[in-house]
């Protein structure tokens, strides 16, 4: 057992033994206390010698007031933070990457949400200047490897968005869905009820994007699906339930924390064989999620002998649909509806389903005819057994790294697993040219190496530089002569060493000086990231933020977009030294010509001429991007 483990069921152990205490002694942290000792006595003066006449009492002597120690608030934050940042260097270098992230999480929380203003007292500013650096210095080590503290963006579970609204019955809609049932072949028992009719109004109305967005992303899946139930021995027609549950995403998230197209909770997948772990989770896969919900569906309705039972069971888990059974003498799920005795997310969750099925089973009556369901995505399956950066398999592919996670939902990450096999999809008819080029990289250097589509003009020094690598390392590694030139659309091998990848195209390289920008009303976190001409993700890392909102945020930290080989000792010059790159004749109405340096934003330039963010677009095209070199037309005064 590793010293980390033991050391926190230790301190698991401790914190128990703490919680039964408190709770045998009552709420009051003073019955943890030892009891109070007694006082010592206060000192008196000694009586007089018998033999001496008593002499006159003299006064206690007056003990000055001591001055009252004043405490530096700043220092005792400061070491707090240190605290945590130093436990999460811990975590960091054990291996423990979430552990770590929660202690740099907390570490800038600390800072931020402190009533003290980082930005008025300089031992602030230089300890959150040093966590930002550290902080962001290991996630990008950890993200060149593949380890990235951010998994694969997550999409919300449509599930909970319908179990929050309660909508009335539609009389006619009502009316209209009986009639429909009674036309409708279904292998899952079809009912009418309120709720049922209720939800058909939902998906009529309000809910009807998320409808049609499911339906339409049914077409990558409904083979596939119903290929796995009908090989399980299941209801064909439980496929709606994956409709109502997840919209067919495979990233969808619920609020409790269940994931991917079938929405499992992490027990529960343990149970019917998905693996959980840093680098994969199979609840995302879409097909081996289908079959372990078809065996779990299976399972639960060998146990109710009811469909819809087996359903809430689903959603509640069997214990809870045992207990409600047991407690009524009904095994019967509109009588546990009726008589409440079920959690409103499972009461809601039938008739939600049952609505998906009727609609989606009758498009022409709902007006769902026209969407259209988008294609399967064929793919190449390719057994592998070693780390691969999926950005190496884009280059080896002529593909993008976008589109290798699409086809491989499961992963966590830009990285295959370390030590285990893994069935890598590709895009189709891909597979023999990956394993031509992926033959060419030595195994363990699948993570760091990289492969260069070569551009006209390009040559081994230009590459070389670009790689932060020399011609001789890039010629020897491609057969090449160091004078040799290169061909246009042809491919090199870059041997890129751990730890030192360049910026790749698409990520954008930011300044390590933090700018302190004061938030003013009606600021919120796109606003601000579109002014500085980066992406609100990033500024939501920087803040700590997880929201759109900057609701009681006065400052916010952003670090400016620059290029790799951009120098900030001259970007933090003065503007007038590098104001000739301004080509404006002094007091002209005609519009001002300016050249865009990196680190420039659409705020920095539209303030510094006097004018608006949106002024600057409209007289630019809608310019939304800013490049170095970009030449831009200002109307200044405005």
């Amino acid at each position: 057992m590793s010293i980390g483990k033991r050391y926190l069921q230790i301190a698991g152990g401790i914190a128990c033994t703490l919680g039964s205490l408190a709770c045998q002694t009552g709420s009051r942290p003073e019955a943890l206390l030892p009891a109070k000792q007694a006082s010592a006595p206060a000192i008196s003066v000694a009586a007089a010698p018998a033999a001496q006449a008593p002499a006159k009492t003299k006064p206690a002597p007056v003990v000055p007031p001591q001055p009252e120690v004043k405490t530096d608030a700043a220092a005792d934050l400061i070491a707090q933070v240190e605290k945590e940042y130093q436990a999460g260097q811990s975590n960091y270098q054990a291996g423990h990457l979430e552990a770590a992230k929660e202690n740099f999480d907390r570490a800038f929380n600390l800072l931020l949400e402190s009533p003290l203003d980082v930005g008025s007292d300089e031992r602030l500013q230089r300890e959150f200047d040093r966590l930002l650096d550290g902080v962001n210095g290991l996630e990008m080590q950890a993200l060149q490897q593949g380890d990235g503290f951010t998994e694969q963006k997550s999409e919300p579970a449509p599930i909970d968005e319908a179990n929050e609204v309660t909508y009335p019955v539609d009389p006619n809609i009502k009316a209209k869905a009986e009639a429909e049932i009674k036309q409708t072949h279904s292998d899952l028992p079809l009912m009418m009820t309120d709720p049922v009719a209720g939800y058909i109004n939902y998906f009529s109305t309000r809910g009807r994007g998320t409808l049609e967005r499911a339906l339409a992303r049914s077409g990558r899946y409904q083979d596939m699906i119903r290929r796995v139930l009908k090989e399980e021995g299941v209801p064909q027609d439980l496929i709606y339930l994956a409709q109502a549950e997840s919209g067919f995403h495979p990233l969808a998230v619920s609020r409790a924390g269940a994931r991917g197209m079938w929405q499992f909770m992490g027990s529960r997948a343990k149970g019917y064989g998905l693996e959980r772990n840093w680098w994969v989770d199979d609840r995302q896969d879409p097909e081996k999620a289908t079959r372990a919900a078809a065996h779990h569906l299976k399972d639960l309705y060998n146990q109710f002998g009811d469909w819809y039972l087996a359903m809430a069971a689903y959603n509640s888990g069997p214990g809870t649909v045992q207990s409600a059974v047991k407690r009524t003498g009904y095994a019967d799920f509109w009588q546990l509806y009726k008589r409440n005795v079920l959690p409103k997310e499972t009461r809601n969750y039938v008739p939600i389903i049952i609505a998906v099925t009727i609609m989606a089973k009758n498009p022409q009556q709902y007006g769902l005819e026209d969407v259209e369901a988008d294609k399967p995505e064929p793919y190449d399956a390719v057994e592998i057994d070693y780390p691969v950066d999926l950005r190496l398999v884009a280059e080896c592919v002529d593909a993008s790294a976008g589109t290798l996670q699409e086809l491989n939902p499961s992963l966590l990450r830009l990285t295959t697993p370390k030590n285990q096999e893994f069935e890598l999809h590709l895009p189709e008819g891909s597979k023999d040219h990956y394993l031509t080029a992926i033959r060419a990289i030595p195994p363990d250097m699948r993570v760091w190496w990289r492969y260069h589509s070569v551009a006209p003009g390009d040559t081994l020094a230009s590459v070389a530089k670009t790689y932060h690598s020399s011609r001789k390392t890039i010629a020897e590694a491609n057969g090449l002569g160091e004078d040799d030139k290169l061909t246009p659309e042809s491919k090199l091998i870059i041997p890129v060493s751990p730890g030192k990848h360049p910026y790749s195209e698409g990520e954008a390289a930011y300044a390590r000086h933090v700018t302190r920008y004061k938030v003013r009303r009606g600021d919120t976190v796109e606003s601000v990231a579109d002014n500085f001409g980066v992406p609100p993700t990033m500024v939501r890392r920087w803040n700590h933020l997880k929201g759109d909102s900057l609701g009681g945020r006065r400052v916010l930290y952003v670090r400016l977009p620059v290029t790799p080989n951009f120098d900030e000792k001259r970007s933090a010059e003065p503007a007038k030294s590098r104001s000739k790159k301004t080509l404006h004749a002094a007091g002209a109405k005609s519009p001002v010509r300016h050249t865009v340096e990196p680190g420039e934003t659409l705020y920095s330039i539209a303030k510094s001429h006097n004018t608006t963010v949106d002024a600057l677009k409209q007289q630019n095209g809608n310019l939304a991007t800013l490049k170095p070199g970009m030449i831009l037309l200002i109307q200044s005064g405005r």
